[in-house]
């Protein structure tokens, strides 16, 4: 409501606040409006398109990784249990080096010791003390002695291994052949944006973005070859068939190209 002052003349004091601040209003609307049209014509919209590429290598594995170890069930004490698995492991530790690894190529991969409870009557009691210890045996030069892993697993389990959980191979030239499999990925990428482009029509611009994705790679494959429990005990154990056969690298490379 409108008030008179002390002269008797009438201020309109919530009215004029309300005008200015539409006043104002405008004016930013007006400021930020100039700015986007400012913007659009200084710097159009830039469109993108993205290709994929894929690289492909067929490479013979030339190294493979043993995993083996031994297994203790229910013995009596914790100290029974460790003392019966550290003879073993040693003895299956010396034959494989005598087989010819290098006590640097064999590398510790799990060491366990637990409890174990049985149920009788549906009353849970002790059973006795379960032991492991699971080793890995970088077996090298495959392609030239192919029949050396063979003879690795059967020297363990003649010296007592009673479990051999896999056998993955892999290449000593794993950062080459990544390499060699990473630039026919751009390659293929290269020739897919140009065919792209002509069935489109349009011109593809400068790079502004790519990624790399490995799609087959020994390092992500834990597939096991070979597996066996249950074997070892100081017996004589036929070499198995371990054959290892050709595989793929494959990489893939995604690159994004600016539209003209």
């Amino acid at each position: 409501m409108n008030q008179p002052n002390s002269d008797g003349h009438v201020c309109c004091t919530s009215g004029g606040k309300t005008a200015a601040a539409i006043v104002g209003m405008i004016l930013i609307a007006g400021v930020v409006t100039t700015a986007i049209i400012r913007d659009r014509i200084v710097n159009p919209g830039q469109y993108q398109v993205s290709v994929t590429g894929q690289g492909k290598i067929s490479y013979q594995p030339d190294e493979a990784n043993v995993s083996l170890g031994v297994q203790v069930d229910k013995a009596p004490k914790p100290e029974d249990a460790l003392r019966q698995l550290n003879d073993k492991m040693n003895k299956v530790y010396d034959a494989i080096v005598k087989a010819g690894i290098p006590k640097e190529d064999i590398q510790t991969q799990s060491y366990t010791l637990s409890p174990q409870y049985d149920y009788v009557d549906s009353v849970q009691k002790l059973g006795g003390y379960n032991a492991n210890q699971t080793i890995i045996v970088k077996v090298r030069d495959i392609t030239e002695n192919a029949d050396n892993i063979a003879k690795i697993i059967a020297a363990a389990g003649a010296a007592g291994s009673n479990q051999i959980n896999g056998v993955t191979f892999t290449t000593s030239k794993l950062n080459e052949l990544k390499q060699e499999a990473r630039l026919n990925a751009i390659t293929d990428a290269r020739k897919k944006s140009t065919e792209l482009a002509g069935a489109l029509g349009v011109k593809f611009g400068k790079i502004v973005g790519w990624w790399e994705n490995v799609v087959a790679s020994p390092e992500y494959n834990d597939m096991a070859y070979y597996k066996s429990t249950g074997m070892g005990g100081g017996s004589a154990v036929g070499s198995p068939i371990v054959p290892n056969g050709s595989q793929e690298l494959i990489v893939e490379v995604n690159v994004s190209y600016l539209v003209k």
